[in-house]
């Protein structure tokens, strides 16, 4: 498609999460974990088969008290922990005065 490898990387991603959830919402993606081991315990696609998953399992009980309140449990520690790193990172990168090489 004419791109480089930065371009490259967040549709890649984006994909990669996008199969994950598809392939969770028809049932495979548990087969493919089965057949690949830890092969499917990569970041990306196991924590959105993590998260679909919970919201699938809990959509009988509604969209909100069900789907968007359970999706978040195992989810929500992880989010939660990238938030703090990120703003503690971005605290010493202002104190430090350091620029990234630029």
């Amino acid at each position: 498609m004419g791109m480089s490898k930065e371009d490259a990387s967040n549709p890649t991603v984006a994909v990669l999460i996008l199969i994950s959830v598809i392939l969770t919402s028809l049932g495979v993606y548990d087969k493919i974990a089965q057949w690949a081991g830890a092969g499917t315990a990569v970041p990306v696609t196991g924590f959105a088969n993590s998260m679909c998953s919970a919201a699938l399992e809990h959509r009988s009980e509604g969209l909100v008290l069900g789907v968007g309140a359970n999706m978040f449990k195992l989810a929500g520690s992880v989010i939660v922990f990238g938030t703090v790193a990120a703003f503690f990172v971005g605290i010493a990168h202002l104190l430090l005065g350091t620029n990234g090489g630029h």
